[in-house]
């Protein structure tokens, strides 16, 4: 053996003999209990961050329940990743002078395609550097024409049911990036506005956004509000700036006594409690800002302003005629931003396909609280049946080019809807006409990854239908044994998967739900470009090697809880990994040793490291049987380091030195199976050590764990 573990003389050379002698590929195989696991797809266009590296507790199950004779499957694949592609791709184009705009659609689509197919090769060659154990055979993209096949079959199963709707609704609209969002994709900022009280009729009111005024449709107050009961139900002139109006004053509990004077205007177009307080009274909607950002023929003079210029203006309109009475420059409100972006959301009304959330959530907290679906650490569950209580219904129209394009078509003469499997209709199903356009929008891409686990393994027999659920891949491997990834994305995916799963196939999605942390800088800060934390993985692997950076995020970490990195962490990881190979070369280098027969001393020492490591191997297999891996590897780094290393081996080296083939073998023993636990956590360093004790074409995969 060579005298030091070099990484980068090792890693390529073992990835490609596991690839080459099939370890990674998965087989239908009967006698043999299935463990599947499908990788959450990285988005294709970028190469990996830290976070994808978190990918390491999946390699871990996969690793170890092969050891454990299983027939393992850990299938790969690549997101399009719809809005959040187009919007890297635009910044390219900004940089070079142009926006999307100046592309017809199938150009534009054309030019992305390209880019992330370009791209992709370079995530999927990072994921081999980190060693994980994936079936690149079997490897799926979430635009290959099966799984788009997969996916209208499902919005028109969906549809049939009665659980997809067209329908006009204020939805979370960006301005800048042209498209409409869910509620999960807006995030909330505290901000200091001002706070402007208006004369408004007899009334005084308080709003922070004069500048909907135009889109007033009544007036309301609470109904329990003695101030104002003698209003209630009653029609009330007010003073504008285009021109004098009525309005109607309506009684809504909804509305808070104790903001600004407890009386406050309904805009039901650009405000989601005016719009389901309209819903409630009849109220019409008035929309005066377009999706463009700016206000629109219905506000006069105003027209063609952009909102935080127009809300200038009609203030300083309104302070002129007397109609600003007082203005709170100290109020803090909540205000909805674009995740990407940071802009400000517009409520608007638009037109979408929404998914019927209700009964889909209603069934998936169902599966959850009856344990068809464990969720590890099991403090998520009541997060998850939260979210999916809390969840309203899905607006999966996506205003981008970038995506799955909506099988729907809009007959021209009727305007009925008809929705296919994604064929084009040769007639409305209506009134015949053969005149139908087809919907602009694209599916939101959570709509379509929420398909991932069944559609992913459907495809595998080259069939492409949801009615077709006999396929034997599919039914060997489905459910999948483990859902594993970030907790932060529970109720965009996971929740979703198992909504959407269930109901597409009749089974759960996965029978585990095993979810990781965050991981942070040092300090415990999230990192993030603006505060020049991030750190590369590639750079990680290449100082310190692949099973540095694999165990330093496993190491002392609990389960679901965020981790802290520090290139500290991947140095010890870095020393660990020389130690299992300095251990092995000093085992290795005393194997030719002579008979001889073992002193009392010895044979308890080799007594009490048996019985020691029994112990230990027993502990560790009952903590990653119940999703305890960082215990599990604590306990392995412990007794190898400061018990086998430390103490045995010191205790017992004269003996190995002197040619006791008794010791070396009993201390070899123990080594051996300590590195079949160590290899799911850190398979390089095992594997090499594996192969120079029993050849090259050996392999630690080989191997079972027996209990």
């Amino acid at each position: 053996m060579n005298k030091a573990f070099i990484p980068s003389e090792w890693e390529e050379k073992l990835y490609s003999f596991w690839e080459q002698k099939g370890y990674f590929k998965a087989q239908i195989n009967k006698d043999k209990q299935p463990f599947s696991i499908i990788l959450p797809p990285p988005n294709a266009n970028a190469p990996l961050h830290l976070g994808h590296a978190m990918y390491v507790y999946e390699d871990i199950m996969i690793r170890y329940n092969k050891l454990l004779g299983k027939e393992v499957l850990w299938l790969p694949g690549a997101d399009h990743a719809g809005f959040e592609t187009q919007f890297v791709f635009e910044k390219n184009l900004q940089k070079q002078g142009k926006s999307r705009f100046d592309y017809d659609r199938e150009t534009l689509f054309t030019m992305i395609w390209d880019f992330v197919m370009e791209n992709r090769p370079i995530m999927e060659s990072q994921l081999k550097r980190l060693g994980f154990a994936l079936d690149w055979e079997k490897k799926k993209f979430t635009m290959d024409d099966d799984i788009v096949k997969i996916v209208y079959e499902t919005f028109k199963k969906l549809h049939d049911e009665g659980l997809v709707y067209r329908d006009t609704k204020l939805v979370n609209f960006c301005t800048h990036d042209g498209t409409s969002f869910s509620d999960l994709e807006i995030i909330y900022r505290e901000e200091t506005a001002p706070l402007y009280y208006m004369k408004y009729g007899p009334f005084e009111l308080a709003t922070v956004r004069p500048e909907t005024k135009f889109g007033d449709t009544a007036v309301a107050v609470h109904p329990d509000d003695r101030r104002y009961k003698k209003w209630i139900g009653k029609e009330i002139e007010v003073t504008g700036l285009i021109e004098t109006f009525k309005i109607r004053v309506i009684a809504d509990e909804a509305v808070d006594p104790k903001f600004g004077t407890g009386v406050v205007k309904v805009t039901p177009a650009h405000d989601f409690n005016d719009y389901e307080m309209a819903k409630r009274h009849n109220i019409p909607l008035k929309q005066v800002i377009g999706f463009d950002g700016r206000l629109n023929e219905l506000t006069g003079p105003y027209k063609g302003l952009k909102v935080l210029a127009a809300r200038e203006k009609v203030v300083e309109d309104l302070k002129q005629k007397g109609l600003i009475t007082k203005i709170d420059e100290s109020y803090t409100h909540s205000v909805p931003t674009c995740y990407k972006c940071g802009r400000v959301i517009e409520p608007l009304p638009k037109e979408q396909w929404f998914v019927k959330v209700r009964p889909l959530a209603d069934q998936a907290i169902k599966l959850v609280e009856k344990g068809e679906i464990n969720i590890y650490p099991r403090r998520f569950k009541r997060g998850l049946i939260d979210w999916l209580k809390k969840f309203h219904d899905w607006n999966i129209s996506r205003q981008i080019v970038w995506g799955i394009r909506i099988p729907a078509w809009r007959c021209s003469k009727c305007n009925e809807w008809t929705v296919t499997s994604g064929e084009k209709p040769t007639n409305c199903l209506k009134c015949q006409s053969k005149e139908l356009v087809q919907d602009e929008d694209t599916f939101d891409t959570w709509f379509s990854s929420s398909q991932w686990s069944y559609a992913t393994l459907l495809t595998q027999d080259h069939h492409s239908q949801l009615s077709n659920l006999n396929s034997q891949f599919y039914t060997y491997f489905y459910p999948t044994a483990v859902m594993e990834t970030g907790y932060e994305i529970l109720p965009w995916w996971v929740a979703r998967m198992i909504m959407m799963g269930y109901f597409a196939t009749n089974k759960v999605p996965f029978k585990n739900v095993f979810l990781h942390g965050m991981v942070r800088d040092k300090q415990g800060r999230k990192m993030s470009k603006s505060k020049g934390n991030v750190v590369n993985p590639m750079e990680v692997l290449d100082k310190y090697g692949a099973d540095a950076l694999r165990a330093a995020l496993i190491f002392q970490t609990t389960e679901g809880g965020d981790i802290t990195f520090s290139e500290d962490k991947a140095v010890g990881m870095r020393n660990f990994a020389n130690k299992i190979w300095n251990v092995g070369r000093f085992l290795y280098l005393n194997r030719n040793g002579k008979m001889k027969e073992e002193n009392g001393k010895s044979k308890k020492k080799l007594s009490d490291l048996h019985k020691e490591f029994f112990q230990l191997k027993k502990k560790s297999i009952k903590n990653m049987d119940s999703y305890n891996f960082s215990l599990a590897f604590d306990t392995l780094f412990e007794f190898l380091w400061h018990r086998f290393a430390d103490f045995y081996i010191e205790e017992l080296k004269e003996e190995v030195r002197s040619g006791n083939i008794k010791v070396l073998e009993g201390l070899e023993e123990v080594y051996l199976q300590v590195l079949l636990m160590l290899h799911p956590f850190m398979p390089f360093v095992t594997e090499a050590v594996w192969k120079e004790f029993h050849g090259e074409e050996k392999s630690i995969l080989d191997m079972r764990i027996e209990f």
